[in-house]
């Protein structure tokens, strides 16, 4: 799995592009990232990546990358 079809998956959950998104994207920028939104990236994790994910590691996370890298750590 990589960075790239995290940030597909991502951008799916939240009905983007994901041309619109890159590592360096900062997700709590986004014009529709709201605490709806952080809840389907929870569960789209879940389900995508058998992996949980919670509200500290989204609030740890700036970029895209930098979450990719916590999901990372707990998928290997």
């Amino acid at each position: 799995m990589t960075v790239q079809t995290f940030i597909e998956n991502f951008a799916e959950a939240l009905e983007m592009s994901p041309g619109e998104l890159s590592p360096q994207s900062e997700f709590k920028e986004l014009a529709n990232w709201d605490s709806l939104a952080a809840l389907t990236v929870i569960a789209m994790t879940d389900e995508k990546y058998n992996v949980a994910v919670g509200g500290a590691d989204l609030e740890q996370s700036r970029t895209l990358q930098e979450l990719w890298d916590r999901l990372a750590q707990r998928i290997a």
